[in-house]
This record gives C-alpha cells, structure tokens and sequence, in this order.
C-alpha cells in the first residue's frame, strides 16, 4: 500500500519536500494558511485539505515546516491542529521547523498523550536541497518513532539522530551558529575581493580545495556578484534563528561573539525592509570599497 505522507507548511521550504515525496512515490495531502500555497502544492501533485486536523485523519505521518515556533504550536496543539483530529495513536509527527527546545520538548509530551510519536528533524540546505533529496536533517526523538520515519527521512536527505526529543534542535542551533555568521564573513571576504578588482565568482574554485571551500560560498559569492537577492530563505527567517540562538545561550556560560555580531546586522538588515529578500542581502550592509 502507499503510505500517505501528510505535510504542514507548504512555502519555499515546503513545496521543495513535497516535490522530493511525490517524487520517492508517496501521496501526500497538505495544508497552509495561504491559498496560493495550496495550489501551488496541488500543481505538483499533492492533494490539499483545510486544516492540519485534516492532514492528520489522512496521513500515515505528519511532517511540518512552518516560519515560527508559534506557527508549530498551533499546528500541532491549537484549534484545528494535530490533536484535534481522532484515532491517530502509532502516528510519528515530525518538525522540520527551527523550533525553540522548550516548546519542542512540551510538544512530544502533549502528542505523547494522545498516542502520537514525535521527532523533532530540523534540516539545512535549502529548497534545492529539499528537492534533490540532499538535506541535512538533524533528528532528537525516541529510537523507534525515529525508525519509523526514516524510510520517509532517507528520500529527503542524510537523517541522523543526534539523541532524544530536543537534540535536534540542539544540533540546529550548532548548524545557524555556523551557517548565519558565515554569511557575513562570506559577505565580508565578497567585498574585499571586490575592492582588489578580483572576479569573485571565481573564488569558489580557486578556494575549493583548501579549507575555505564550502557548499555556502559555492553558493553566495555568484549570487553576491550578481547582487541576487531572491529569497531562498528570508532575512526574516534568518534573524528569527539568530534570536532564537541568542535566547538559548544567553543564560549558559558561552561567549558567542561572532553570532552576536550577526544578531545585530541581520536586525539592521530587516529593520531596513529588507525582511523577504535572501539572507546574503546582508552585503548591502557592507559599503563598496
């Protein structure tokens, strides 16, 4: 029989998971808030319904990927969520959204009560990568809920369970310390090149092999060339993740001065309306030499 994947969050991020399950020969039902979404989920083969209630009665599992953890709490616990739908024991809810430990750990426990196992899989690489089946998925959960979506996992990227529910996002935390700050560092490396008249486009292959070359400044240093600001994700959502970093770490003994500094240019990024453009706009900050 084919096993019915359910799907919560169908934006740039969702639409790439959707694509790359049809693809791995699931049928998938969705939701999301925006009608547009919806269609442009049914326009790849899904089937659509009006609630994430809905999605749950349909689905054998549930994964999610929504911008906030607010938008997750509703998702799985409010009006019209998860919860409210019946007879769900032996399902797996999954969050591929960056969402705060806290409520991570308080979510498995309200699924817990109703049946419902829970894995939270935070993932990096972006839409391309969603839909190449090339994502890094950063997994905390019990060992058998884990097992019984990795068959789902492995279509969509190398999933690897990092512990118990919270580990996840633990993990991601690691990942946008990494990630975010690099992008002003790759920002910043952009312009200097640029003010030595280097063609910086071909910076990732002549740093390839040494230990500057990264998928990341593959990635950017064309797209900074080209001043190609379409999202791939939102400044928004970057700094979103980088408040959520600071509010992890701020009461543990870390000096994290890099993700600080990224914190206040990503504020100052957005609070210049730049909020739905890419997160390498942060160059814009950044005055040509």
């Amino acid at each position: 029989m084919t096993v019915t994947v359910g799907f919560i969050g169908l934006g740039l991020m969702g639409l790439g998971f959707v694509e790359r399950l049809i693809a791995e020969g699931y049928a998938v039902v969705g939701t999301d808030l925006k009608p547009e979404a919806r269609a442009a989920a049914e326009r790849l083969g899904a089937r659509t319904v009006a609630s994430a209630a809905d999605v749950a009665a349909e689905a054998d599992h549930v994964l999610i990927c929504v911008t906030t953890p607010a938008a997750v709490d509703m998702v799985v616990r409010g009006e019209g969520g998860i919860l409210s739908a019946t007879g769900r024991a032996g399902m797996v809810v999954v969050d591929h959204s960056t969402t705060d430990i806290p409520l991570t750990r308080a979510l498995a426990e309200s699924l817990a009560g109703a049946g419902i196992g829970f894995v939270d899989a935070p993932v990096s690489g972006g839409p391309e990568a969603a839909k190449a089946g090339a994502l890094a998925i950063m997994a905390g959960g019990r060992e058998d809920d884990f097992g019984r979506v990795a068959p789902i996992l492995s279509g969509l990227g190398k999933a690897t369970l990092m512990g118990d529910v919270g580990a996840g996002q633990a993990t991601k935390l690691v990942n946008q310390t990494l990630v975010l700050t690099n992008y002003c560092v790759i920002a910043e490396a952009f312009r200097l090149a640029e003010a030595y008249g280097v063609d910086a486009t071909r910076i990732p292959d002549a740093l390839e092999a040494g230990h500057a070359g990264s998928n990341l400044l593959k990635s950017l240093m064309p797209r900074l060339a080209a001043e190609d600001f379409e999202p791939r994700g939102y400044a928004r959502q970057v700094l979103k993740d980088l408040e959520m970093l600071h509010n992890a770490t701020k009461d543990l003994p870390l000096a994290m001065p890099m993700a600080g500094q990224a914190l206040t240019l990503f504020r100052l990024l957005v609070s210049q309306g730049h909020a739905d453009k890419d997160g390498c706009a942060v160059v814009t900050l950044y005055p040509k030499g």
